[in-house]
Order: structure tokens, then sequence, then C-alpha cells
């Protein structure tokens, strides 16, 4: 136990302590927020996509308004697409959405490219998870599809 003749041992102690909180209030205003603020700008090319779960297990994803069928993973396939659809699924999930609304995938000005979800207002920026998978999203923008 410390006395009252033992407040130095406090001082160093409360001193770190003010630097470490100083740091985090600092820093911590200045870190990117998870959705980009665009305002009113648009996008430079975007389409309205739909995921299917196949009954072998598969992903499908068609095009919202034609039901184009634009990609197929297997289920050993496509890790990331399945990973980021499960991640907004399950937000739809939580905010007890269904599941009728279309993902919107988007590609902006600087080279961003986003998976929106309207139905709870969340956004993957893909961009940040490099190119070869941000790529696999990205070549869904052209794909002529198939019925």
């Amino acid at each position: 136990m410390f006395t009252l003749t033992d407040r130095g041992n406090f001082l160093p102690l409360l001193t770190g302590l003010a630097v470490i909180c100083g740091v985090l209030f600092l820093v911590g205003g200045r870190q990117p927020r998870s959705v980009e603020v665009r305002g009113l700008e648009q996008p430079a090319a975007e389409r309205l996509v739909r995921f299917e779960d196949g009954a072998d297990g598969s992903i499908v994803i068609r095009d919202a308004q034609n039901s184009a069928v634009l990609a197929r993973f297997p289920v050993a396939e496509g890790g990331f697409v399945r990973g980021s659809i499960r991640a907004l699924a399950r937000e739809r999930r939580q905010e007890g959405q269904g599941r009728e609304a279309p993902f919107r995938l988007a590609v902006w000005a600087d080279g961003q490219l986003t998976l929106d979800d309207a139905a709870t207002g969340r956004r993957i920026d893909l961009t940040a998870f490099g190119a070869t998978n941000a790529g696999v999203f990205s070549r869904l923008l052209t794909a002529q599809g198939e019925d």
C-alpha cells in the first residue's frame, strides 16, 4: 500500500497515462470512416446485382435488371465474393431486411470500387482488399451475362 509520502511514484504513471490519452484523442479523430460520403457525386459506372445460393452450394450472381447470370462460383471458389456477401447478408438479417433489394456495384471517378446495400446503408470498399479481390467484382460491371 502507498502512503502520502509515495505520491512521487504516481507522477510518472499519471504523465504516461496523460500522454497515451492525448495521442489516442488526436489520432482517433483523424481515422477514415468506413463509408466515404460522396454527396451528390455519381459513379463512373454501376450495376445492380443479386446474389443467389445454388442448390449445389455455388453462388450465382445475376444482373438485377434482366436476371442474366453474370458469374457462378462453385463451392470451393470465390472466397472473397462469399465473404463479402455473407457480411452484407448478416447485416440484412440483423436489421430484419429481406433479400429483395439488389446490391449496387459501383466504380467511382477516383477508381474506388464499392458494393453498396441500399437496404441497410452499408458499403464495402472493395479496392481496400487489393487488386485481385476487387478485380473479381470489377469484371461484373462489364460482364455480358448468360440467360
